[in-house]
């Protein structure tokens, strides 16, 4: 039959190309490579058989893919576990030694040890935790409204003259129990009774006439519950709240 022909024409091509001689060079190659295609393309256009076709069609295909070297089919496989090796792991690289003694070592030594470095890691969170919590009674009991203007046009260095005033006032043992101060802008006035608020001290103002002029006149008093000024000042904790630290 041709078709029993065609294939054994087939198989001599096939069997020339791969059985030729390790000796062959390139070019040789390459011409049995060309010869073989052009016979199959021939073959192709003078079979009928569908599935003779098909099988020409496949086997020339074949013969266009160059055969691949190892390193090329080890690639086809990769990454790991088929390519290359896995990089070896932190516990790997250490040593047997530092390894044993960190993977035997006593339970309740261990929990001694985290219990340890939780309270010391509490502590200072916890203090900083009271602190912040005394400045936010603190701002609590200033009024909405100075809140309000305090946030909206800070003014961090007339602020903090106004702590040094009264915390140095707040903190003073002698028998001096009032603090007076002439503020005549009515904003910066504000600003002092909201400091006063902060650090739980009376402010009242009072009118009176100087030279012709209107003069007003601030007095701060401690009450019965003020106590030690707040660790975090008054811009300290604006800041903070700026930030983001505080809510």
């Amino acid at each position: 039959m041709a078709s029993a022909d065609l294939l054994r024409r087939e198989e001599e091509f096939y069997s020339s190309l791969f059985d030729s001689a390790k000796g062959d060079g390139v070019r040789s190659r390459s011409q049995l490579i060309e010869r073989k295609i052009e016979a199959l393309e021939d073959m192709a256009t003078k079979v009928s058989n569908r599935r003779s076709r098909r099988w020409m069609n496949d086997r020339l295909l074949i013969e266009l893919v160059p055969r691949l070297h190892v390193e090329e089919i080890k690639g086809l496989f990769a990454p790991p576990p088929w390519g290359e090796e896995l990089p070896l792991s932190a516990f790997c690289r250490t040593s047997v030694g530092e390894w044993d003694a960190f993977r035997s070592i006593d339970m309740d030594a261990e929990a001694r040890l985290m219990q340890r470095i939780k309270i010391s890691s509490e502590k200072p969170r916890t203090h900083v935790d009271e602190d912040e919590s005394i400045a936010l009674n603190a701002w609590r009991r200033i009024d909405r409204q100075t809140r309000e203007s305090i946030k909206r046009n800070f003014l961090p260095n007339l602020l903090e003259i106004y702590e040094e005033r009264v915390r140095a006032f707040i903190e003073d043992t002698s028998d001096k129990d009032v603090l007076v101060l002439n503020v005549q802008d009515p904003f910066q006035r504000l600003l002092l009774h909201g400091v006063c608020e902060f650090y739980n001290v009376t402010s009242t103002t009072t009118s009176s006439v100087r030279d012709g002029k209107p003069w007003k006149t601030t007095t701060i008093k401690k009450r019965p519950g003020t106590g030690i000024p707040s660790r975090i000042t008054l811009v300290s904790f604006l800041r903070m709240k700026k930030t983001g630290s505080q809510h």
